[in-house]
């Protein structure tokens, strides 16, 4: 360890800067919402709290990784939603479960690809081609069920049992959250392949002329959030035993708001996983405070567009500086 590096505080040592302020800011919120509520410390709120950013959070790491390779998801809510009704279309057709699952996901990365093409081959912007797919996949939601929720009954158990099972003390869906996260943070810090996404959306331009496949690094991304949609509509569907056609409205403001107050730019070629899920348990605290303490519904949702509004202007104020100082 360099003398530099042991006399930093002992959070940023552990995590980056702006990792270990969202670690701060969490411990507080819990301190000050453990004396205001008696039921916020409660084993029940914790694992429900814990239920409803853990799935969502699946989607928050695929956001992530695209953000960083420059690009943007906003049909995330619509695909997820897509996925638990291409699910249970599927199983109430006499598939399997667990092979309808997979065709949902397979679903999933396709229109991942479609959005892929859109953007790295017809040259159309991550924004556009999303709203496009975010309405067609809630179209095809509405579609496929006359509007109406599917009841999945007949789910076995051992389906369900990734949605509401517990391994020891611990919900199965909690354990594929983890899952998910520390490979992917593993990939994006340790690998090759996953720097190309970081060089991609730091300066595209420069990053083709260096050799990389930028085109392929952008299409595959956009692919792995969709198909992330997916392995998280599944487990929506098994936790909930239904497919809602109407699943997942707002939720790209979720995802992306969790991954810009981690630390990943709309500019891309900045962010880290753990900063996402970080920035993913801060708003679901947020939330969950928020009901304990009787907010309206209608408030919270202000609160949370103020606080993506708050960490954009945030990251542009630092895109600002980092620029002028590159200029100096």
């Amino acid at each position: 360890m360099t003398e530099t590096a042991r006399h930093r505080p002992l959070l940023s040592r552990l995590f980056g800067a702006r990792e270990s302020g969202l670690v701060l800011i969490i411990l507080a919120l819990f301190v000050v919402m453990s004396f205001a509520s008696p039921h916020f410390l409660t084993w029940t709120n914790m694992r429900a709290m814990t239920m409803a950013f853990s799935v969502e959070a699946i989607v928050v790491v695929g956001m992530t990784i695209l953000l960083i390779s420059g690009g943007i998801d906003l049909s995330v809510g619509s695909v997820t939603a897509l996925s638990m009704v291409v699910a249970g279309l599927l199983f109430l057709n006499g598939v399997n479960p667990w092979v309808a699952a997979l065709m949902a996901i397979g679903v999933c990365a396709v229109i991942g690809s479609i959005i892929g093409f859109f953007v790295t081959y017809v040259g159309l912007h991550h924004f556009i081609v999303t709203l496009a797919a975010m309405v067609i996949a809630r179209g095809l939601c509405l579609l496929g069920t006359g509007g109406r929720p599917l009841g999945l009954f007949a789910l076995p158990d051992s389906f369900k049992w990734v949605g509401i099972g517990s391994i020891g003390v611990i919900p199965v869906a909690i354990v594929i959250f983890a899952v998910v996260v520390v490979v992917f943070d593993f990939l994006l810090r340790r690998t090759t392949a996953f720097r190309l996404v970081y060089y991609t959306g730091s300066n595209e331009k420069a990053a083709a002329y260096s050799g990389i496949r930028t085109k392929r690094v952008i299409f595959l991304t956009t692919v792995l959030c969709s198909t992330l949609c997916g392995v998280a509509g599944v487990i929506y569907m098994a936790r909930f035993g239904s497919a809602q056609p109407t699943f997942g409205v707002g939720m790209e403001l979720n995802v992306i708001a969790a991954a810009v107050i981690g630390g990943a730019s709309l500019s891309g070629g900045k962010g880290s996983i753990l900063g996402a899920i970080l920035g993913a348990i801060l708003l679901s605290m947020v939330s969950s405070s928020l009901a304990l303490m009787n907010v309206s519904v209608y408030w919270q949702d202000i609160i949370r567009g103020s606080i993506l509004l708050a960490a954009v202007t945030f990251d542009h104020y630092l895109v600002k500086r980092q620029a002028a100082g590159g200029r100096a």
